[in-house]
């Protein structure tokens, strides 16, 4: 069954996902460090400061992208920089105000996470994210990232506290192990489940990253502070996807016409 059609949020007339490239990636990592460092610093400073940013812009950026028919770089990536925000911000509610250990977060994220992948999958029959040209599947794509965030958060945080590894330590390991989809899916790995792997890997590999640069030395961080690392992971995100919405807005003028539906390939 098709979701009805809505005027302000027509449905997709192309894949709306950004080309896998180099620069997805290191896009991707950014946002991860600067969700974990933002709302550490939110959540340190005000609580109330904290659930407005983190509801309120999620629900902006949600809307923004929803708004779109096509992919446009700063929606997309801006509502991934929500979801970044609010993902750590629900993985950290479980653990800082709830009290529930990491031990118990993680697989119960991963839990979550894979309902999501489940329900996406015998709904739609793939998990590609080239596929996603309904607005169904667009709701089953965001549900999956911020899953992913939810996860990777708590991943990361069960490695670098409750087993004791540190921050640096614990990138390096995420770091290592992001490289084995690569080489699987090189060696014949079926490309949507490299995807999603990377994907998933990536949350813990920058935020702590983020947390090494951000926490006090006494918790194994150089202790820049969380505010800080926010804004310069901010800029750099900012700078990035502004020039790869001038590259696309260039190409699209130089095309003269919509971009078109992207192959099922991831």
């Amino acid at each position: 069954m098709q979701v009805p059609a809505h005027p302000l949020f027509p449905r997709p007339l192309a894949a709306k996902v950004p080309e896998i490239t180099a620069l997805f990636w290191v896009v991707k990592i950014l946002t991860t460090g600067m969700g974990e460092a933002a709302s550490d610093y939110l959540a340190f400073t005000s609580l109330v400061l904290a659930a407005f940013v983190g509801a309120g812009g999620l629900l902006v950026a949600m809307v923004w992208q929803f708004h779109t028919p096509t992919y446009r770089a700063v929606p997309y990536w801006s509502n991934v920089a929500m979801v970044a925000v609010t993902g750590t911000m629900a993985a950290d509610f479980l653990h800082r105000f709830l009290g529930i250990s990491y031990v118990v977060t993680t697989p119960f994220c991963a839990l979550v996470l894979a309902l999501v992948l489940t329900w996406w999958w015998r709904s739609e029959a793939t998990l590609s994210i080239h596929s996603v040209t309904t607005r169904r599947r667009e709701l089953f794509y965001w549900a999956t990232v911020m899953a992913t965030f939810a996860f990777g958060t708590a991943a990361g945080d069960l490695t670098a506290a409750s087993l004791g590894m540190g921050y640096l330590r614990s990138g390096l390991l995420f770091g290592a192990m992001i490289l084995v989809p690569l080489v699987a899916w090189r060696l014949g790995l079926n490309a949507i489940a490299a995807f999603w792997t990377a994907y998933i890997l990536t949350r813990p590999l920058g935020a702590s990253f983020a947390d090494w640069f951000a926490k006090p030395v006494s918790r194994t961080g150089l202790g820049y502070g969380d505010g800080p690392v926010t804004l310069v992971l901010l800029v750099a995100i900012v700078g990035l996807v502004g020039w790869v919405a001038v590259r696309d807005r260039a190409a699209a003028m130089g095309e003269g016409s919509t971009l078109p539906l992207e192959s099922d390939r991831v």
